[in-house]
């Protein structure tokens, strides 16, 4: 794996012309922006821009008062031995060093200069000469998309995919200032579903008194952020999208408060208060009338009464076969110390598989029609399915076939082959674990490993895991297991085949 440069969580200031073509000013927006970057423990980085001066700009442009730009590009001019001692104190002062350069020249001197990252204006997205330079240095890149259609986006993306490009998106509105109406943040979520694999971020024109995009943004996905910085003086006054420390630091705070409120994706770090909270308000399990000692409670014998007592039956864990393990008499608490909860049923076990595997598809985006069958293998009983199994969901079966398999976090599927079928798996979501011929190999989305018939196989995933299976023709009793334990099973044994997910099938083929 090629070393990827950590776009993730960077905060990218950009210096532009806001030096003012004075050096001593250019270090002091430095100075500034490092202390309160280190003071809100915030990953950041300068950002220069370069531009051949005078080359860059047309002889017929150089004095036409008309072009609003040329007189801020040549009355702000730094030398390359100027901008070198900054790129120095930039670099002394902890931060990273960016450059976006809009010209060949440029590029060679960031790296002269010993740049880290380099970055796209939008005006240069679609400039391939300059894209065409940039691509060769090798340097990590991010690209501003200001003004630029999906399809040209597409087009940039390809590109650096092509020259195995290390690069990040930046949305971008090309106004200066933005107004909130033409923000357009939706577009981030966009960006990110449309390149996945890619770091998108924000780059920022809007008003820098507005501390409420920055976190709009942060909640649509967007993973790097940009804005303009710079320092009043009594002769210098800045533009309308410009950042003085002081309004710096607040955007800085505005994010770790949004980034803070936002917290996890995953509902796996429920708070002790939240369960205290909820459990305060839970019904407990009462009596109607005396039970005693290995009697199963009925329904008709309990009722649900608030609030709940320390080290009783929820009415949420109440079920059909719980059975007494001493005398309880009237309105007495079922304590859960006090009886015997009945085994998980084998249809449950399957049950409670669907709703997670539900949900795996959808993270993977495998639309499913209602024409299809499922297997639920289970190798050692339904018991042990979620660690040893697999879901096959069976699409057709002619010629070829084609199987959609899922398993379960932590999930293995037993070592065996085919005598007949040859198949290809190609994993759509997670990582899978093959082993094949006993060599180990991880697989993650887009890869594909073919195992030929006689060929000994198994998998397994930590992550859990969705991945197609292409085969020839699927027979039933192809399958030949190396455990013994298995290999005695008939294939009706060690599945349960229904119809789609099996709703009232799974029990009448347990019963069976």
């Amino acid at each position: 794996m090629l070393k990827k440069f950590n776009f993730r969580n960077l905060f990218v200031l950009d210096l532009a012309n806001n030096h003012q073509g004075d050096i001593s000013h250019a270090k002091n927006i430095i100075k500034n922006c490092s202390l309160i970057a280190k003071e809100n423990d915030i990953y950041a980085g300068i950002k220069f821009q370069f531009r051949n001066l005078p080359n860059f700009i047309h002889l017929d442009e150089q004095k036409n008062p008309q072009n609003k730009h040329v007189p801020r590009f040549l009355s702000t001019k730094l030398d390359w031995m100027e901008y070198s001692e900054l790129v120095q104190n930039v670099k002394e002062e902890g931060l990273v060093t960016i450059c976006t350069p809009f010209d060949e020249e440029s590029v060679d001197q960031i790296i002269l200069m010993g740049f880290d990252v380099i970055k796209i204006a939008s005006c240069s997205a679609a400039d391939w000469p300059l894209l065409e330079k940039v691509a060769d240095t090798g340097l990590p890149i991010i690209a501003s998309t200001g003004g630029l259609h999906f399809e040209q986006i597409d087009n940039l993306v390809s590109f650096f995919k092509h020259k195995a490009c290390d690069f990040a998106l930046m949305h971008c509105v090309s106004i200066y200032p933005t107004p909130n109406t033409a923000c357009n943040i939706n577009n981030i979520s966009e960006l990110k579903e449309r390149y996945p694999d890619v770091v998108i971020g924000w780059s920022t024109h809007e008003n820098p008194e507005d501390m409420i995009p920055v976190g709009l943004a942060l909640a649509s996905g967007a993973e790097m952020f940009e804005r303009h910085v710079g320092m009043e003086t009594k002769d210098i006054k800045l533009n309308a999208y410009s950042s003085t420390p002081e309004i710096l630091n607040r955007w800085f705070k505005s994010y770790i408060y949004a980034k803070s409120t936002l917290g996890s994706r995953y509902r796996d770090n429920i708070l002790p208060e939240e369960k205290d909270a909820l459990q305060g308000l839970a019904r407990g399990v009462f009596l109607k009338k005396p039970v005693k000692s290995g009697k199963e409670i009925l329904i008709d014998n309990v009722y649900f009464a608030f609030p709940i007592r320390e080290g009783q039956l929820s009415s949420g864990l109440w079920k059909k076969g719980i059975v007494a393990k001493e005398n309880m008499g009237q309105d007495e608490p079922v304590n859960i110390s006090s009886v015997k909860l009945p085994d998980e049923t084998a249809e449950l076990v399957i049950k409670k598989a669907i709703h997670k595997i539900k949900a795996m598809l959808s993270y993977a985006r495998v639309p499913l029609t209602h024409e299809f069958t499922t297997e639920y293998s289970h190798h050692y009983g339904i018991k042990n399915f979620t660690k040893v199994g697999v879901v096959l969901i069976n699409i057709l079966n002619r010629e070829y076939a084609k199987k959609i398999l899922i398993q379960l976090p932590n999930q293995e599927h037993p070592l065996h082959y085919h005598k007949l079928k040859e198949e290809t798996f190609i994993v759509l979501w997670g990582e899978l674990i093959s082993n094949l011929d006993g060599r180990e190999r991880v697989l993650k989305p887009g890869d594909y490993l073919t195992v030929l018939p006689g060929v000994w196989h198994s998998f397994k995933t930590t992550t859990g895991c969705v991945f197609e299976e292409i085969s020839t023709t699927a027979f039933a009793d192809d399958s030949v297991y190396k455990d013994p334990k298995i290999a005695k099973l008939t294939s009706s044994q060690r599945k349960t085949i229904v119809d789609h997910w099996g709703r009232f099938q799974i029990k009448e083929q347990l019963i069976g």
